[in-house]
């Protein structure tokens, strides 16, 4: 394992990498923990952070501590790996912190535990996944062979068809996304013929192509939603299942509180909510 660990992570540069995948992913444990611990009413957990009559949710430290490590990777040494690996684990925490609560900055309104704050999951297992598939040296599409296609053989003809390659890509890309199919148009960065898949299908219903493409073809537009009942929503229901068992269920009312506690205390009376909500849920 020392010698795996030496040969792939750090001779090869990867050390700030791995530093902010496992800051991430531990960071993004803890905090999903403490939300649990809080919604259900531990009484030996400390609660939310309470300022006066602010709730100051974990995104604000996510951004301080992501302002902390950028700048510290900015100002490192040339060279230092430690400096950039300390930046990294920073850097990583603090945008678990930020992605835990994304859908939160999305909607502009406190939906963590409702099926909207799914969303923030859904975010963390894109960042976390990318970032696996980096670390194993897995590459976006052609991006490490950048600097030999500039000298391949047959002079401006070759640069030309590498450019024609790049936009064909692009515009694959562009239609996958209309279409609906985030997944796949992010998982094409590694295999592109995932482009070509998700171009060539029916777009995902509401989507953008479903409403500019889809709307004078009543028979497409009810293939697509027979497709989507048959093949995309097991998949969506069996990815919530594993979501919840994860993160705790995002559906459900928060348990109501059978204990005072110094937080609550300290929190203004409902109706005393500055945005109207309840200043006494968990989140």
């Amino acid at each position: 394992m020392a010698g795996w660990f030496g040969a792939q992570i750090v001779h090869t540069g990867r050390l700030p990498l791995f530093c902010f995948f496992v800051a991430f992913v531990v960071g993004f444990g803890f905090i999903r923990l403490s939300a649990r611990l809080i919604r259900a009413r531990v009484r030996w957990w400390p609660g939310n952070v309470i300022a006066g009559r602010v709730h100051v949710h974990h995104m604000v430290f996510g951004v301080v501590l992501m302002c902390l490590g950028g700048v510290t990777e900015l100002a490192a040494p040339l060279g230092s790996v430690a400096w950039r690996a300390g930046a990294g684990a920073v850097f990583g925490l603090g945008t678990a912190l930020v992605l835990d609560e994304f859908a939160l900055i999305l909607h502009l309104r406190d939906v963590y535990w409702s099926n909207e704050g799914r969303l923030s999951i859904d975010a963390v297992f894109v960042a976390a996944g990318v970032t696996a598939l980096l670390l194993i040296g897995v590459s976006p599409v052609r991006v490490g062979d950048v600097a030999s296609d500039r000298w391949l053989p047959g002079g401006p003809g070759a640069v030309l068809i590498l450019i024609l390659a790049v936009l064909m890509l692009f515009a694959l890309a562009v239609v996958t996304l209309l279409k609906g199919k985030i997944w796949t148009g992010l998982f094409g960065l590694f295999v592109p013929l995932l482009f070509i898949v998700g171009a060539v299908r029916l777009a995902r219903p509401g989507s953008p192509w479903d409403r500019w493409r889809y709307r004078d073809r009543p028979g497409k537009r009810a293939r697509a939603s027979r497709r989507e009942e048959r093949l995309r929503l097991p998949v969506i229901n069996a990815k919530i299942r594993v979501q919840d068992l994860l993160t705790g269920r995002h559906d459900q009312p928060v348990t109501a509180d059978r204990r005072p506690s110094a937080t609550a205390e300290a929190a203004p009376p409902a109706h005393q909510a500055a945005d109207g909500r309840r200043s006494d849920i968990p989140r």
